[in-house]
């Protein structure tokens, strides 16, 4: 399947676009808003430019992909929760019980938190620089994997090491995490992928290259989408 591909002057300009869209769709929807959420670097433009329309958003529930296994306190560096907390409930106005996490010792619940919910309604994606995962998903993930406790690759932990610099060395970053699988995220109504900076130039020529979905680059499950898009800036484009 096609997935619509949108290049920006740089990460603010994709930022403030997307944020545009989100508050498009919420518009348009009248019951609680799912926006599926990321942690880490590349949505940070997006939340931020979220944040500075200052709209009200008394329906908007963060989904977030991931968490680390055992689940760091949430004051630690690398703690999704509070990632969460600091980078979208707090500058949104969301309470922190529409801020909703996996949890390691019932993972399939999230799934069905979320289909009782009546779905999501958009699902912001970022891609790993080396391998290609999004959430903890390892290259080799199944299309319709639900939530779910899994072994982070070696290559995953090394982008791990440059999303969180507070991590002394590899051998600080945990081997586990509960992630959304690419069933969770193809069954989002809405999927943009977003890469930006010279560090996603390599990944983003081989998801473009491969122009459908490959289980052995997580990310290209944006052509595997109903709804699927993938918003580049000029320095990630190859």
């Amino acid at each position: 399947m096609a997935a619509d591909v949108r290049v920006f002057a740089d990460a603010e300009e994709l930022g403030e676009a997307l944020a545009s869209e989100i508050l498009e769709r919420y518009e348009r929807s009248t019951d609680a808003f799912l926006l599926g959420c990321p942690g880490g670097r590349s949505l940070r433009s997006t939340y931020r430019a979220l944040a500075r329309r200052g709209a009200e958003l008394e329906r908007l529930v963060v989904v977030m992909m991931d968490e680390y296994v055992p689940v760091p306190p949430v004051d630690a560096h690398h703690s999704c929760r509070g990632f969460a907390l600091r980078e979208l409930a707090a500058p949104l106005g969301i309470p922190e019980g529409r801020v909703w996490l996996p949890d390691p010792d019932d993972p399939a619940a999230y799934d069905e938190r979320i289909r009782a919910a009546g779905g999501i309604d958009l699902f912001l994606l970022a891609s790993g620089a080396s391998d290609g995962h999004v959430a903890f998903l390892p290259p080799g993930s199944a299309p319709d994997e639900g939530t779910r406790v899994v072994e982070l690759a070696e290559s995953t932990r090394r982008d791990n090491l440059a999303t969180f610099p507070d991590f002394a060395s590899l051998e600080d970053v945990p081997h586990r995490g509960v992630s959304v699988g690419l069933g969770t995220i193809r069954g989002a109504r809405a999927v943009r992928l977003v890469l930006h900076g010279a560090d996603k130039r390599a990944a983003a020529a081989r998801l473009l290259e491969l122009g459908r979905f490959d289980p052995e680059w997580p990310a290209s499950v944006v052509y595997a989408c109903d709804d699927g898009a993938i918003l580049l800036d000029e320095a990630a484009r190859p």
